[in-house]
């Protein structure tokens, strides 16, 4: 499993076989926010772009975005 940070938000990465793409989810938030990408780069670039995508939702929706809870899980990688 691999981890990235951006914007004090972090994501779990895996590698599917079955879909033959990289997988990754926003950890320490309820909000679900999913991406996926055929490199290392690109699930680099889609992590990025889904965290600002969250928070300009966030934004045009007049809420506050979810702030990041540190987890085991996240702690753990």
């Amino acid at each position: 499993m691999i981890t990235m940070t951006y914007k004090e938000y972090t994501a779990q990465i895996v590698y599917s076989e079955e879909d033959s793409c990289f997988i990754g989810d926003l950890v320490g938030i309820r909000d679900i926010v999913s991406f996926h990408g055929d490199s290392l780069e690109e699930i680099r670039v889609a992590f990025e772009e889904s965290v600002d995508d969250y928070l300009l939702t966030c934004q045009e929706f007049n809420r506050l975005p979810q702030k990041p809870v540190a987890s085991k899980e996240a702690v753990a990688s």
